[in-house]
């Protein structure tokens, strides 16, 4: 399986993690994932609080029980 790092990232096997942008002064980063058949973003608040986007735009919604 390929292993490479990258300038911002890695690459392990099909997927490709990138740091798209962030800001230490109020500790958030958007993490890109992509692969071959499929792209999302990740974005995580100096809380810890995570959001998931979709190439197309929409954002998943944690599920409620």
């Amino acid at each position: 399986m390929r292993f490479e790092t990258t300038k911002y990232g890695f690459a392990y096997g099909a997927a490709n993690v990138t740091r798209i942008v962030s800001d230490e002064n109020k500790g958030w980063i958007v993490l890109g994932i992509q692969t071959p058949k499929q792209e999302i973003q990740v974005y995580v608040t100096k809380t810890g609080k995570i959001r998931v986007h979709t190439h197309g735009g929409g954002e998943w919604k944690e599920q409620q029980t």
